[in-house]
């Protein structure tokens, strides 16, 4: 297991990253009932990616491929802060519509690339055991950026700028774990956490579950050379259930005058 530790601490410090920002953002999608939403802006992104590799837009500058990626995220982020309002009760309808338009028009762009099977594939699962810290040097700088903007204006999480900063912090966790565990990271524990009474104690069982499912889904993926993104998608959802059915998550209840 030694020579694998080079290997699993980048991995797991990406882990880390992603979820620094999908805790607290997974508590807003669910209080605000656009659970796909995710799906839909990780797909828009990862179409951002797939468009950059199809024009060889990541020849022309270091980080081409990332910001192409996140106009595209923050695009389809701004369409629906401006459709709110307007369909309000078909909203996840018009996010599930975003989220097919997107998928499919991947699988346009990539029909007669003979590479296309295998990039879509790595933008659903992603290759976090091979990110490097080069890599997490500039993701670690988004996500730094976005925390301190929660952190400094809470109430961006409650307007239309939501959609804006959601779709950054997409941008950059689809980049390095794909689109599949994006979903999982953002909803799976936040959601088995949800019933606990918000602040600090709900925040901080959520992370340290979902760092845990991190730390032993890429231990797994790593020894018996399983699909790293599949395998922590699983890890997330036991870890997630064992908390609920282990009473972890339960509110507390209130003691008797």
């Amino acid at each position: 297991m030694m020579e694998l530790i080079p290997i699993l601490l980048p991995a797991f410090v990406a882990g880390l990253l992603v979820l620094s920002t999908h805790i607290p953002l997974g508590y807003q999608v669910l209080k605000r009932g656009i659970i796909f939403i995710d799906l839909a802006i990780a797909q828009v992104a990862a179409l951002g990616i797939v468009m950059a590799h199809q024009f060889h837009f990541e020849g022309l500058f270091t980080g081409a491929e990332y910001i192409v990626s996140g106009v595209f995220a923050v695009a389809a982020g701004t369409l629906l802060a401006l459709l709110e309002k307007r369909v309000h009760h078909e909203l996840e309808a018009v996010i599930g519509c975003c989220y097919v338009l997107a998928a499919t028009a991947g699988l346009l762009v990539l029909a007669h690339d003979p590479h296309g099977g295998e990039l879509l594939k790595q933008t659903l699962s992603g290759s976090i055991l091979w990110v490097t810290w080069d890599t997490l040097l500039w993701h670690g700088l988004v996500v730094s950026a976005v925390l301190l903007t929660m952190l400094l204006k809470p109430n961006v999480l409650k307007g239309v700028w939501f959609y804006a900063l959601f779709a950054i912090a997409i941008t950059s966790a689809v980049e390095l774990v794909g689109v599949y565990l994006v979903f999982a990271s953002l909803i799976m524990v936040p959601l088995a956490t949800q019933a606990m009474k918000a602040g600090s104690k709900r925040l901080f069982t959520a992370y340290g579950l979902s760092a845990l499912a991190y730390a032993l889904g890429l231990t797994a993926s790593a020894y018996w050379d399983l699909p790293s993104g599949a395998t922590l998608v699983w890890c997330l959802a036991l870890i997630a259930l064992c908390a609920v059915l282990g009473g972890l998550t339960q509110p507390a209840k209130d003691k008797p005058a």
